[in-house]
């Protein structure tokens, strides 16, 4: 197991952010290219290009992600894709152009229900999820802004193929990360206006305000131009469980996604942080979210319980009941932070059958924790260990459960054996 799997991931997005931005801060934070390629390469998608590059924007260098389309459309993109763009992330999506309304065919308009479509066939697991994630509530958003079904949603900015690359490549190393939790600063959004295929707009941009719901932001000057743009917003919506300031972390790793122009103030990079959370043991308040549900089908809790932890859940737990008229049922709880509050409320409501949650406060002491990797016959594991203050003795210790029932299966022994094994090597050491 990669040290940067299973970390927390900060998103300092100090200058803003836009697809491209996410995938080469990722890349640069040491996801493997051929992690990114062998999803892409399910997708049937031709006529283009990935790659990447180390650049220079201001004093600091990072990793520009790019994606030119082939010279089958050329005639089409001859000053779409010079780089030289007005805005600061420029390729991401159509309405960075400041020649937009000359050239509005420059990308194929897919409907989402073609995208959609295509992602399942091609797709699966994390990166399948995490893809839909995204284009799911640019969708909506663009359904509402526009008085259109989803499906009818024509993606004029979106839907083009360098954007696709972006989500999906954004999707891809996210799910290789495999991040406990991730976390972002305050989104600065910029200011003035920019030019889209529906005319020119404010900045921000309609689609990137209504993504960003919920989100904590900051508005920037005029002269600024554009600093997030819809795909970065999304990305950020389907993925970040709350903002503010970085939390406590013992430092992993760090990444730096270049975007497309020079600002005058500032590096125009994204900083992507991985790091293990810094727990100490403490006592504090959480809160507990739970409902009664006699009416839903348990093939829905893994949805259900997907959904709550994405959404900031600390834990997330069931329990059989009995309500009126005898009839057999479950309570769901999911414990989680005041700023997750809202998320987790909303997560409960939109992925269960319950009509009413309730919630109450809890106190809760934690332990301080890492992660300490051992060599067993049949490869290595981490060890979550737990103490009460760093270089106390340890109070416990477990290995990761996937981790050992990945190496069982592709080893064709008992998920036991590998556990009982990891755990015999860590206490021999």
């Amino acid at each position: 197991m990669n040290k940067l799997q299973g970390c927390e991931l900060y998103f300092d997005c100090f200058s803003g952010i836009a697809g491209d931005m996410t995938l080469g801060a990722l890349l640069d934070l040491g996801v493997p290219e051929s992690a990114i390629r062998s999803e892409l390469e399910k997708l049937p998608v031709a006529g283009y290009r990935f790659w990447h590059e180390r650049v220079k924007r201001g004093a600091l260098a990072g990793t520009k992600a790019h994606v030119d389309i082939a010279a089958a459309h050329d005639h089409a993109h001859d000053h779409a894709h010079d780089h030289a763009h007005d805005h600061a992330h420029a390729h991401d999506h159509d309405h960075a152009h400041e020649q937009q309304q000359h050239h509005h065919h420059d990308h194929p308009h897919r409907h989402y229900r073609e995208i959609r479509a295509m992602l399942l066939a091609a797709l699966g697991g994390d990166v399948l999820t995490r893809s839909l994630a995204i284009f799911d509530r640019i969708a909506a958003v663009e359904a509402h802004l526009h008085g259109t079904t989803v499906d009818e949603v024509a993606f004029h900015e979106v839907g083009a193929v360098d954007s696709i690359v972006d989500i999906v490549g954004s999707a891809a190393a996210l799910a290789w990360l495999r991040p406990t939790r991730i976390t972002s600063r305050r989104v600065p959004l910029g200011g003035g206006h920019v030019h889209t295929a529906h005319g020119v707009l404010p900045v921000p941009a309609p689609a990137t305000l209504e993504l960003l719901t919920g989100a904590e932001v900051e508005a920037g000057r005029d002269s600024e131009g554009e600093l997030t743009t819809p795909t970065g917003a999304a990305i950020l919506a389907a993925s970040v469980s709350a903002y503010g300031p970085m939390p406590p972390l013992t430092l992993v790793g760090i990444g730096w996604g270049a975007g497309d122009r020079e600002l005058t103030d500032r590096p125009n990079l994204l900083r992507v942080v991985a790091g293990q959370p810094q727990l100490t043991e403490h006592t504090g308040d959480v809160l507990v979210i739970e409902a009664n549900v006699d009416d839903m089908s348990p093939e829905l809790c893994e949805p259900l319980f997907e959904a709550l932890f994405a959404a900031g859940a600390l834990d997330v737990w069931l329990q059989n009941i009995v309500m009126k008229k005898g009839r057999p049922a479950f309570l769901v709880s999911a414990l989680c932070d005041e700023s997750t509050r809202e998320a987790v409320t909303a997560a409960l409501f939109e992925e269960s059958t319950t009509i009413g949650i309730r919630h109450h406060a809890m106190s809760r002491t934690v332990l301080e924790r890492e992660f300490v990797e051992v060599a067993t016959p049949w490869g290595v594991v981490p060890i979550k260990v737990a103490r009460r203050a760093a270089g106390a003795p340890v109070v416990n210790a477990a290995p990761e459960y996937e981790v050992c029932r990945q190496l069982a299966r592709a080893h064709s022994v008992p998920v036991k054996t590998v556990y009982l094994a990891a755990l015999g090597e860590f206490y021999r050491r």
